[in-house]
């Protein structure tokens, strides 16, 4: 059997979710010759090294920082990836002896097929993405796309998009009246699991489902708050996992 590697690159990338995840879909599907490998590069300017280094590579996916970095080392880009202008998937095709390497986005499919899961989205009205980078950007393109009014809290302010506003900004009013709480910050993340977006709990709906990107750990800082007063919470691995399946797709086109 033909051997097929598939990989993350990033920065760091301790306790990744991604080669157990992969490794147990391959033996599932009974795919000796397939592994995934971690490529932790501490330098997006590392990338052409690795792509030359390692000629069996079929497919990447690409997480934090490098997920708009990437962009620039690609030849052509999935059309939601260029609307979003972020990319965690990349795909590898021989052309007439050429690599080709073509940019996708499915943080935006994994987002939003794990939110269907676990509400219904024509019923969200307001929502508060907190961040403002890469990862953002895939929700801010789910809310759009289902009509739900939003606004992003960023530390600072640096584009003219009005519905940006800085946490010193966020009112209690306004934290009361949404129904999706989103962040899309690595705040909380591992190893830093001690802390937490600096906004007032206390001040949101119980009615209100507050959503973490992150998934390690499994119950962040920032969703321990928001069960405290009440709220449903939801971590990233669902995410996660509907993201990896469809980078599984991907390759496989």
């Amino acid at each position: 059997m033909q051997k097929k590697i598939y990989g993350l690159i990033g920065w760091p990338l301790e306790h990744s979710f991604s080669p157990q995840y992969f490794t147990e879909k391959f033996k599932q599907l009974n795919l000796s010759g397939h592994s995934y490998k971690l490529f932790p590069l501490n330098n997006i300017l590392q990338f052409p090294e690795l792509i030359m280094r390692r000629s069996d590579l079929q497919g990447l996916n690409v997480t934090i920082p490098y997920k708009e970095d990437i962009i620039n080392y690609l030849d052509e880009m999935d059309r939601e990836a260029a609307v979003v202008g972020a990319v965690n998937c990349v795909r590898f095709r021989q052309t007439k002896g050429d690599l080709l390497l073509k940019g996708y986005n499915t943080d935006i499919y994994g987002f939003e097929k794990s939110l269907q899961d676990k509400l219904d989205l024509s019923k969200v009205k307001h929502a508060i993405i907190l961040g403002n980078g890469g990862a953002a950007k895939a929700a801010k393109y789910v809310l759009d796309k289902n009509k739900i009014q939003y606004h992003i809290v960023s530390r600072s302010i640096q584009d003219d998009e009005n519905n940006i506003i800085t946490y010193n900004q966020l009112s209690d009013e306004y934290i009361g009246i949404i129904d999706l709480l989103i962040n899309a910050t690595p705040v909380g993340m591992w190893p830093k699991t001690d802390e937490a977006p600096a906004i007032n709990y206390a001040a949101l709906s119980s009615k209100c489902l507050c959503y973490d990107m992150v998934y390690n750990p499994e119950e962040t800082l920032y969703l321990q708050r928001c069960k405290e007063v009440g709220c449903d919470t939801q971590n990233g691995v669902d995410m996660l996992k509907h993201q990896a399946d469809k980078s599984w797709e991907i390759w496989n086109l």
